[in-house]
């Protein structure tokens, strides 16, 4: 096995914290950083464009392409989950809206045990990460290294959703990262003069000349490496060859929710009875590995459009070849944005504290299972609950680090899930059916007119759920005996 030289710190996984780690950490000159990452530098113009982001969805060059088990409260479908496998991680194959997340969420982390993740300790962040060009705010940075650009909103579909919901009796609010999350408005995009805005190019790009940090892409982190009790260093894998480099004072994971857990397992570290399955020893027995897996899910609420205002006409060859010559030459037009450019939070009933539905409004209908244009004038929300109870696993398959984990989401387990997503569907009807619509609304695609009951809606929603790309708590942050990491 050959050995590289020691660094001062490892980061394993370039993806949104690990691109942020590597621009801080070196900023200090005597830091020397090494930054591993399995996938490939961010060279595509896919991911420049803010409307290729179809097409790196579905991409093996930059995207994991993983897979969930059968899910029993889905119709046992397999869920298809991307997840970025380039410098960027997935912040260079996402769809770009920008959320903060609501204050209240943050202030329950800290009420749990976990000081200093209060929403008040936490705005200084926000504001330093950002440059918000939604104009001037106490809420907002302008001077961070993130661009953040609320959507144009100029498509009049736009602006009949946001209308609807003020009839249906929601607020409406100019940032939803800001003052008030909750009601209807504009969404923020990563996205700046038509670029996407991930954090590689916001946090590596400025830091990539500096001698301090050293880059290292096709770098499969495989094992920690451990002694006397503390990570000392990484083996991995770089072109058919293992290799190993040793840090001298830290080793940081930033491999994501699911590769953190399986790199994990792989060094010995989680459930002991799961390591012994696969024949790996023990370094530490840390139960809550690769548990606590929980993830937003999604459905499409869809009407036909009946005037000519959707992205329908845009769809044939002629009109994309336009779109992509302008974007390509001006870094305007149709291909500038992600096309989700308002959207919404609100509350399933009015005992809840705070929003446990999000909306992001969309100018044309999709089939969910290919992401494919409906082929009609058309239009469609997505409707996703927020806080899901639900409660999944990460698992190692083998011990073979280049063997895809075993993801057990256990979406729509707990009947708390089941009922805010059946309240979904009814109060997205009431918003579509306002005033504000009559000029557009058509016939509803989805779920359609003859789904009306509770059990024909947890039917509907059994059979179109699909993740919103969110997983999240499989190295869980706090005090208890599941935690993985202290606050």
């Amino acid at each position: 096995m050959d050995r590289t030289p020691e660094y001062d710190y490892v980061i394993v996984g370039a993806g949104s914290a690990g691109c942020v780690l590597a621009n801080r950490l070196t900023a200090d000159a005597k830091n020397r950083v090494l930054l591993l990452e399995a996938g490939p530098r961010d060279r595509s113009l896919y991911i420049d464009m803010p409307a290729g982001v179809v097409r790196l969805l579905n991409s093996p060059r930059f995207n994991w392409c993983y897979r969930t088990e059968p899910e029993p409260h889905l119709e046992n479908r397999t869920i298809y989950w991307p997840r970025g496998k380039v410098l960027g991680g997935s912040s260079s194959i996402n769809g770009m809206a920008h959320v903060r997340g609501h204050a209240l969420d943050y202030d329950g982390w800290a009420a749990q045990g976990n000081t200093g993740w209060s929403y008040a300790e936490l705005v200084p962040y926000f504001k330093r990460s950002e440059t918000w060009l939604g104009g001037p705010s106490e809420y907002r940075g302008t001077e961070g290294p993130l661009f953040v650009t609320p959507g144009a909103i100029n498509n009049p579909l736009y602006h009949a959703f946001i209308e609807a919901g003020v009839e249906a009796g929601y607020p409406r609010t100019l940032d939803q990262n800001g003052f008030q999350q909750e009601g209807f408005g504009p969404m923020d995009l990563s996205i700046y003069r038509g670029r996407r805005w991930s954090t590689a190019r916001a946090y590596l790009d400025p830091a990539k000349k500096r001698p301090n940090l050293a880059i290292r892409t096709g770098a499969l982190a495989t094992k920690l490496l451990v002694e006397g009790g503390r990570a000392v260093g990484v083996e991995f894998s770089a072109k058919g060859r293992m290799m190993s480099v040793r840090a001298g004072r830290e080793v940081l994971v930033c491999a994501g929710a699911v590769n953190t857990p399986q790199l994990l397992l792989l060094s010995g570290i989680g459930p002991a009875s799961e390591l012994a399955a696969h024949g790996i020893g023990c370094v530490l027995d840390l139960p809550g590995v690769g548990r606590n897996l929980h993830d937003h899910i999604e459905y499409y609420v869809q009407h036909e459009c009946t005037q000519p205002v959707s992205l329908h006409r845009l769809m044939n060859p002629l009109a994309t070849l336009r779109i992509g010559i302008e974007w390509l030459l001006c870094k305007t037009g149709a291909a500038a944005t992600n096309h989700s450019e308002a959207g919404a939070f609100i509350r399933s009933s009015p005992e809840v504290s705070h929003p446990d539905l999000q909306y992001h409004f969309v100018p044309m209908a999709f089939r969910q299972e290919d992401l494919a244009p409906m082929g009609c004038e058309s239009f469609q929300v997505h409707v996703s609950p927020m806080r899901p109870r639900s409660r999944g696993q990460i698992r190692l398959r083998s011990a073979d680090p280049t063997d895809p984990p075993i993801i057990e989401t256990n979406y729509l387990a707990d009947e708390e899930d089941r009922r805010i997503a059946r309240e979904g569907v009814r109060r997205t009807r009431e918003i579509f059916s306002q005033p504000a619509f009559d000029a557009y609304r058509g016939r509803e695609i989805s779920p359609g007119k003859a789904v009306q009951s509770d059990d024909e809606i947890d039917a509907f929603v059994r059979g179109a759920a699909d993740t919103e790309y969110h997983p999240c708590g499989s190295a869980k942050m706090g005090t208890d005996a599941a935690a993985v990491v202290d606050p």
